[in-house]
Formats: structure tokens, C-alpha cells, sequence
């Protein structure tokens, strides 16, 4: 088959697949490393190489769904509230065998969309490595991102945009 084919089935069977169909068999970490180093092959204007993320697995990922669900319940008003909801963010980043923190750092050298834009290529380059590796994952944009800058460690000039949840299917 020729590479143009392959790509073309890659990219047309990429889609997204949650937590909920996951297997509980672990993603091979030489798999992991290839779906990450995928990523840096994003272009980004002037090599900003704006994409951080974060990898969470084991106890570190039970911490940040417990984090999560912590931000979810101080700063959702109490008449919206859904305890379903509050105890379902632990246990979807519980099913996955890794949640990637989605983050950007904003370099200053080239206008914030181009680095948003960039971001998302390396985030398009995981999805297809996924993809072609047989891993389920999705992009979530969940509004605790927007409060969980301190527990992921992150500068005046990086921003949380979301977790890229990945499992065996």
C-alpha cells in the first residue's frame, strides 16, 4: 500500500473514543513515547514549540481526578451541582490509562493563535499515532481547566487547554 493510502485510512478512521470503551490492558510505554514524540514533528512559526504536556499514569492520574472533581464541586453553584457528575470525573480519568495535560506556553515571538494553532497540529499528530496504534483517545475542554493552573505547575504564560484522555480499545 502506499504511504498516501495509509495516511489517507489513518486520517478518515482517526475519531474520538472515550474512557468508557477502554480495556484495562496498559498502553506499551514504547507506544507512548512514539504517540508524544509525534507531536514534535507540529509546524510552529519561528520553532516556538509552544505544546506542553503533562502525562498523568498510576497514582498521579487518581490525584488529578480527585483534583478535578475537587474544582468541579467549588465552583459549580449549588441549584446546578450534579454529584453523578462530580463522581463521574474521577472515575472516566480512573478508565484511562493516561491523561495528557494539554498545555501551551506562550512564547511572546509570534501572535498567541499561532501557538494555539500549533498546539492543536500536535495534538491532530497524537490523534493519528492513536489512531494507527490502536489507542482510543479524545480531546476534553472541560471548564475546571481554567482553575487547575497551580496544580499542574504552570508559568504567568502557560494556559491549560484541556486532557487527552488515551486507553487500549
Amino acid at each position: 500500500m502506499k504511504n498516501s493510502e495509509v495516511l489517507k485510512q489513518i486520517i478518515e478512521s482517526r475519531k474520538s473514543i472515550f474512557p468508557k470503551d477502554y480495556t484495562t490492558e496498559e498502553i506499551p510505554q514504547n507506544i507512548l513515547d512514539e504517540i508524544l514524540d509525534s507531536a514534535t514533528f507540529a509546524p510552529n512559526h519561528k520553532k516556538t514549540k509552544p505544546w506542553r504536556f503533562k502525562t498523568f499514569r498510576s497514582l498521579e492520574k487518581i490525584e488529578l481526578g480527585e483534583k478535578l472533581a475537587e474544582i468541579y464541586k467549588q465552583t459549580t453553584r449549588p441549584e446546578v451541582f450534579l454529584e453523578r457528575k462530580y463522581l463521574d470525573i474521577s472515575a472516566k480519568i480512573n478508565k484511562a490509562d493516561t491523561v495528557l495535560a494539554v498545555c501551551i506556553n506562550f512564547s511572546g515571538l509570534v501572535p498567541e493563535w499561532e501557538e494555539v494553532a500549533a498546539t492543536a497540529m500536535a495534538v491532530q499528530n497524537i490523534y493519528l499515532t492513536c489512531t494507527a496504534n490502536n489507542v482510543g483517545c479524545y480531546w476534553s475542554t472541560p471548564g475546571m481547566k481554567d482553575h487547575i493552573s497551580d496544580f499542574l505547575g504552570l508559568e504567568e504564560n502557560q494556559k491549560c487547554y484541556g486532557f487527552f484522555y488515551m486507553g487500549m480499545v
